[in-house]
């Protein structure tokens, strides 16, 4: 999509050199942050379009309609930018209570634990549904 053909407010979104922006999910009702993830112009502004979620899969190389696989889509409530236009922050409705690939409510289910010696991660949110049965 050259920057002609782009809505005047996609062009303010400063993309990163691989075209790619992070996009942070959040619930819109409880605050808590779901998962990270990449945009790129085309995710963002499908996602703008469809009001649900669109990221750019690294991983894949390939546009990622969140849900496609699992089921679990996201409603986009609001889309909102930060002051340096390098972070988009979506505030979702997260259908099947279920965000991350392992089977939790969100990707952020570790945390550091430095009451030991040794500092390490510990896992403190359960898995909600075993991550085999969601992806087949």
């Amino acid at each position: 999509m050259t920057n002609s053909l782009r809505p005047a407010w996609l062009n303010e979104v400063s993309f990163d050199d691989k075209g790619l922006i992070p996009a942070i999910a959040q619930d819109a009702e409880s605050g808590e942050i779901l998962m990270v993830a990449w945009m790129n112009a085309e995710a963002l502004l499908e996602t703008a379009q469809t009001s649900r979620a669109v990221y750019w899969s690294r991983s894949r190389d390939r546009i990622w309609r969140k849900g496609e696989e699992s089921g679990h889509t996201q409603d986009v409530i609001e889309l909102r930018i930060d002051c340096d236009a390098d972070v988009i922050l979506l505030k979702v409705k997260q259908h099947g209570g279920i965000a991350c690939h392992t089977g939790r409510v969100s990707c952020f289910y570790r945390r550091l634990n430095t009451s030991t010696i040794e500092a390490n991660w510990d896992s403190v949110d359960p898995v909600l549904k075993d991550p085999e049965l969601i992806y087949k």
